[in-house]
Formats: C-alpha cells, structure tokens, sequence
C-alpha cells in the first residue's frame, strides 16, 4: 500500500496527494495525519489536492474526518488546489464537506493557517 508523505513546515504539516487514492490510502492517511499532528504539536494542516482529478463519496468524507480530526486536536485543516470537476462532483454527491476550510491555491492556504494561528494567540 502507498503511504502519502506528510511533511513539517513550521507549525503546519504538508500533504500534498499526487495520486488517485484508493480507500485504504485514504484511511492511512487519516491515521498518519492524526499521529503526526499529536507528535508534533502542528496547528495547521494542509492538504494539496490539485493533482486529483476524481475524488469520491469516500474521500470526500475522508476530507471532513481528517478536518474533524485535526479540530480535536486543536488544529486547522485547510484543503487547497480543488479542480472544478472536484467541486462539482463534490455537491453532486451531496458532499459539502461541513467545517473543511478551502483555498485556491497552497499561498492562500498558508494565510489561512497563518490567520487562524494568529486568532488563537489572541484567545490564549
């Protein structure tokens, strides 16, 4: 099975999905991401998924579980790089993929992150 590399970049991880992913892909994914961020203390997860052409209803849900995940763990998930046909497929399955934060591209994404690490310093 392809384990998909997630990477450290300061306070965030890095996930960037170059392949189609099969369900068991998808579900260690969801694992990983959620050991790596207890590991290391990650505020922030980006998720890359400009190279996915087709997503289904599975990882769809995968998409708001990892996001579901990562609030626990008091971390913020921000999926980046959404194809239209992805967005459409997407609402077609009745998938809005409630508390997912998204961004155009992987700059918008880190300002993102960037705002929400500011707005919970403000808090603490």
């Amino acid at each position: 099975m392809y384990r998909i590399p997630i990477l450290r970049m300061g306070r965030s991880l890095l996930v960037t999905i170059q392949i189609d992913m099969e369900d068991q892909t998808a579900m260690a994914l969801q694992d990983d991401l959620a050991e790596q961020i207890s590991k290391t203390g990650a505020n922030g997860v980006l998720i890359d998924i400009s190279a996915l052409e087709i997503v289904d209803s599975f990882v769809g849900r995968m998409l708001a579980g990892i996001s579901g995940i990562g609030q626990i763990l008091d971390a913020t998930t921000v999926v980046v790089g959404m194809q239209p046909a992805v967005a459409i497929t997407l609402v077609e399955l009745g998938l809005s993929l409630d508390g997912v934060k998204t961004a155009l591209n992987v700059t918008r994404g880190l300002a993102l992150l960037e705002a929400s690490a500011e707005g919970d310093a403000l808090v603490e």
